[in-house]
């Protein structure tokens, strides 16, 4: 099985994602560092991607995440996914079932978040741009929206308990 944490910039992937991996006992993937140096340049300038920038991040994850639950059985990714295609091409390059926990946050959690990191090539100004391509997971996806704003301990305990009693993606 494959956990793929969504959501926009700011939203809690990478925190959520490694708390889940450890508690499963499995690698956990940081989606950023899938994506090109061009990619990231463009970001950092503070340009949005476009599907054409997305694609060959979202295959080299896709791969990675597929054989790394190859290697393990089970592995945890952080990746924005803000599309149902963007998912649809993860659950296709992912030999094994695969669940989307989409982080929701108010915007102005996301700012708050946003402008306290100083490491992140992700400038806070592409927030708009991420929440206006954000498509919420469809009832017919395998998938399952949180509050953020939990605290991490039980965020993490409800989205086990949400993973251990879900159907998976074929």
């Amino acid at each position: 099985m494959a956990v793929i944490v969504m959501g926009v910039s700011g939203s809690g992937k990478s925190t959520l994602g490694a708390a889940l991996a450890t508690a499963i006992d499995c690698p956990f993937l940081e989606g950023d560092a899938y994506h090109d140096a061009a990619a990231v340049a463009k970001m950092r300038s503070g340009e949005p991607l476009c599907d054409e920038d997305r694609w060959p991040w979202l295959d080299r994850l896709g791969a990675a995440v597929s054989a790394t639950v190859g290697e393990h059985g089970v592995a945890v990714a952080a990746c924005s996914a803000l599309r149902r295609r963007y998912r649809e091409r993860l659950i296709a390059a992912i030999a094994a079932p695969v669940r989307f926990v989409l982080l929701d946050n108010s915007r102005e959690e996301l700012e708050r978040r946003l402008a306290g990191r100083t490491r992140h090539y992700m400038p806070p100004s592409l927030l708009d741009s991420q929440l206006a391509t954000l498509e919420r997971p469809a009832p017919d996806e395998p998938a399952m929206a949180f509050d953020a704003s939990a605290p991490l301990d039980r965020l993490s305990a409800e989205t086990l308990a949400w993973l251990r009693t879900s159907p998976p993606s074929s």
